[in-house]
């Protein structure tokens, strides 16, 4: 499998700062499950395994801490925190409730232009499932997922799903990876784009009823 870390990643909207872009980078490895719970990271360690300096790294981890991801441990670094299984499945409850109604409503309302925008990002996702670059599936993910929602016009639904998102865990990914299975996952993306377009309500409800329980799957403990 690839463990070559990608480029930090882009946030939609306007131009991040570069703590900001380490802080999603972290994120997505946290998410992914490439850094575990309880594991103590350094500020430099980390700023070597992912190529950059260590002060946007320290200064990112503190951000991590106040959303409650990495918990300090003075005079060693930061400690990955646990998930349990009962949070998970609340946080998929969540999503649930909100991106399933939310993603199909858009059968209706969206504009294929901006629908079709988000194709080049559904695409990312399934390369770099073949590829097996978790830290660029799960940011390609995000950008996929509230981008959708952002076309709902509400900018607190998105926010509140990607708190969920960033306070989740996807500990099956590298499985799935090393099995060649997360390429099909990666293409349910492609397959809620198809949907849409085709303004097929019920096959959007489907497709994304699916696909968020392949991620509660996929959100279990190491």
């Amino acid at each position: 499998m690839n463990r070559e870390h990608p480029a930090l990643p882009r946030l939609g909207g306007r131009r991040p700062s570069y703590r900001e872009r380490v802080a999603e980078a972290l994120r997505a490895a946290l998410i992914a499950g490439e850094l575990r719970p309880g594991e103590i990271h350094s500020a430099p360690g980390l700023a070597a395994r992912f190529g950059v300096s260590a002060t946007p790294v320290r200064e990112a981890l503190l951000d991590l801490a106040k959303e409650g991801l990495v918990d300090t441990v003075p005079n060693k670094g930061f400690r990955v925190t646990a998930v349990s299984e009962r949070q998970l499945d609340e946080y998929t409850h969540i999503r649930s409730l909100i991106e399933t109604p939310t993603t199909a409503s858009l059968a209706s309302t969206a504009d294929p232009e901006d629908l079709q925008a988000l194709r080049p990002v559904a695409e990312e996702i399934v390369t770099a499932a073949v590829a097996g670059d978790l830290i660029a599936y799960i940011e390609a993910d995000l950008r996929f997922h509230l981008g959708l929602l952002r076309l709902a016009g509400n900018q607190h639904l998105v926010e509140v799903v990607r708190d969920l998102r960033r306070r989740s865990r996807l500990f099956g990914l590298t499985a799935l990876a090393e099995q060649g299975r997360l390429k099909a996952s990666a293409e349910e993306h492609l397959e809620i784009l198809d949907a849409l377009l085709a303004r097929d309500e019920d096959a959007v409800r489907a497709v994304m009823t699916r696909h968020l329980g392949h991620v509660r799957g996929l959100w279990a403990a190491p």
